[in-house]
């Protein structure tokens, strides 16, 4: 969502809120100067998206033995 630094100073309350879902991008004079957004959001998305990535017959530790070159 892209809103007026102006409309920005008259509903403060209801774009913080909103920034909780989505960015709200700030403008002046027609360009971007700033954005709202949630700081967590980025680490929820990152987390989903590794939901299901190890297959089914690798255990935990197995994964991290891997990873840290111990296999």
């Amino acid at each position: 969502m892209s809103i007026t630094a102006t409309e920005l100073k008259s509903n403060l309350s209801k774009y913080l809120i909103l920034s909780a879902t989505e960015d709200v991008y700030i403008t002046r004079n027609g360009k971007v100067i700033s954005k709202l957004t949630n700081p967590f959001r980025e680490r929820v998305d990152i987390a989903k998206s590794l939901f299901g990535i190890l297959p089914d017959d690798v255990t935990e530790e197995e994964a991290r033995d891997e990873r840290l070159g111990k296999i």
